[in-house]
C-alpha cells in the first residue's frame, strides 16, 4: 500500500469520525437447526439467518475456500450453508507465504483464497487468479471506497476486501517496566525471551528496516543485507513465533510484549486489560485481506453466491462481535450502530480497532517487491532458521 493508498485509509478514519460517531481449525461441521422449509434459517446459537439480498442462483452444491486461521463468525459460515444448502469446506493457513506456495505447486480445489494486499500482484502474474464479474457482486457497493481501487489491484479487477488492520506492538504493563515505544526498542536485552512475534516475514524484515530508515519495501541490496543483521540480533531473543493464536502465549502470561496484529491485541486486551496496544514511533505495519476466485474454480455461481451474501450489513456487522479487526463495510458499520449500539461502540470506541487519524497517516503498507522477493525469503530463512 503506497502514501496515496494511506491517505484514503486516513480519509475513511476521517469520515467515520464524523458520520459514524466515531473492521480456525478448518472445516469444522456446523451445528445449525433448520426449521420447516418456508421458516426462518436459525443457528445452533440462536441467530435467525438473513435472507440474501439479492438471492444468487446457483447449482453448485458446495464451495471450497482456503482462509486465514481464526477469521470467521461461526453464524456467518452456519448461515451461507443454511440459505443457500451449499456444503462450505475451509481449510486454513497462517501465513502469506504457506498460502502461495500451496496453491502455486497446484493440485488443489480450492475456489476462493484470501491473500493480504501484497501477494496479489504476485498471484495475478503467476496466473492463479480469474477477474471478478462486478456484475454479480452488487453488494460491492457495501465497502467504503476508500477500501476499493487499491494500487495492488486497480479497479478490483481480481479482489475485493474482506477485513483490514495494522501489526504493532502488544504489552502487558503489568509486568513490563520500560514499555516500549518504538520497533527500536524490542532489541532492549531486558526483553530477551519475553517476546511472540507474528510468523510473518514481511512484517518482521519490515520493523527492522523501519529501526534503519529504510522503506518497509526496499529492494536495495545492501539495505536487505544490514537489516538481515540486525535482525539476527533479535531473533534469538524471540521466545514464540505464532500467527495462529499470538493472543494465546500473552494471556497465559508466557510471554509478556511482542508483535502482533489488531484483533489478537484486543482479544489479549479483553481478558487482561493491562496489556496495551502500542503504535511505534517509526510507524505501524498496515494491510488488508482480500477476497480473490482462483482461475480453476470449480463452483464460481456459489463464489458469488458467497461474497454477496457475506458483503451484507446484516450479516458482515458479525464480524465486530467474533473477529474485530478494521471494518471497511460502511453498511455493516452503520447496520451495527443502529441495530446493535454496544458491539458498534465497541469497535468505535477502541483505539485498537478505531486506530487515531494520526497512526494510520504514519503507517507503512506491505507492497510487491517483485524481483527482490527472493531476497526476503532468504532473510527469513537464514535469519528464522528452526526459531
Amino acid at each position: 500500500m503506497s502514501k496515496s493508498s494511506t491517505m484514503k485509509i486516513l480519509a475513511i478514519f476521517a469520515i467515520a469520525s464524523m458520520t459514524l460517531a466515531a473492521c480456525g481449525g478448518g472445516g469444522a461441521e456446523p451445528a445449525a437447526t433448520e426449521p420447516a422449509a418456508n421458516g426462518p434459517k436459525v443457528t445452533s446459537t440462536g441467530f435467525e439467518c438473513p435472507e440474501p439480498n439479492p438471492r444468487v442462483e446457483v447449482t453448485s452444491k458446495e464451495l471450497n475456500i482456503f482462509v486465514w486461521t481464526e477469521y470467521f463468525p461461526q453464524d456467518m459460515l452456519d448461515c451461507f450453508e443454511l440459505v443457500y444448502g451449499i456444503k462450505l469446506n475451509r481449510d486454513e493457513y497462517s501465513s502469506n507465504e504457506e498460502m502461495y506456495a500451496k496453491l502455486s505447486a497446484g493440485g488443489t480445489a480450492y475456489d476462493l483464497a484470501q491473500p493480504t494486499d501484497y501477494i496479489v500482484p504476485l498471484m495475478i502474474r503467476q496466473g492463479l487468479l480469474q477477474e471478478l464479474d462486478h456484475t454479480k457482486m452488487p453488494n460491492m457497493k457495501n465497502f467504503d471506497e476508500g477500501w476499493m481501487d487499491q494500487e495492488f489491484d486497480p479497479g478490483n479487477k481480481y479482489s475485493v476486501p474482506y477485513l483490514a488492520g495494522t501489526d504493532a506492538i502488544v504489552v502487558n504493563t503489568d509486568t513490563v517496566e520500560n514499555v516500549p515505544t518504538k520497533w527500536a526498542d524490542l532489541w532492549n536485552p531486558e526483553y530477551a525471551g519475553r517476546m511472540v512475534f507474528l510468523d510473518d516475514s514481511r512484517v518482521v524484515i519490515g520493523l527492522t528496516l523501519l529501526t534503519l530508515g529504510y522503506d518497509v519495501n526496499t529492494t536495495d541490496p545492501a539495505q536487505l543485507a544490514e537489516a538481515k543483521a540486525k535482525l539476527a540480533e533479535l531473533i534469538p531473543n524471540v521466545k514464540v513465533f505464532d500467527s495462529d493464536s499470538p493472543k494465546t502465549a500473552l494471556i497465559a502470561g508466557d510471554v509478556d510484549l511482542g508483535v502482533t496484529w489488531t484483533f489478537e491485541a484486543l482479544a489479549a486486551q479483553q481478558e487482561n486489560p493491562a496489556i496495551q496496544y502500542i503504535y511505534p514511533e517509526e510507524g505501524a505495519i498496515l494491510w488488508q485481506d482480500n477476497w480473490v476466485m482462483l482461475k480453476d474454480a470449480a463452483h464460481v455461481d456459489a463464489v458469488y453466491a458467497w461474497l454477496n451474501y457475506t458483503m451484507q450489513a446484516d450479516v458482515f456487522w458479525l464480524t465486530l462481535i467474533d473477529y474485530t479487526y478494521i471494518n471497511p463495510n460502511k453498511a455493516a458499520l452503520e447496520f451495527a450502530k443502529a441495530n446493535h449500539a454496544d458491539v458498534y461502540n465497541a469497535y468505535a470506541d477502541s483505539p485498537i480497532t478505531n486506530p487515531p487519524a494520526e497512526a494510520i497517516a504514519n503507517g507503512h503498507g506491505i507492497q510487491d517487491v517483485g524481483e527482490a522477493t527472493p531476497l526476503y525469503d532468504d532473510i527469513w530463512v537464514e535469519v528464522k532458521g528452526g526459531n
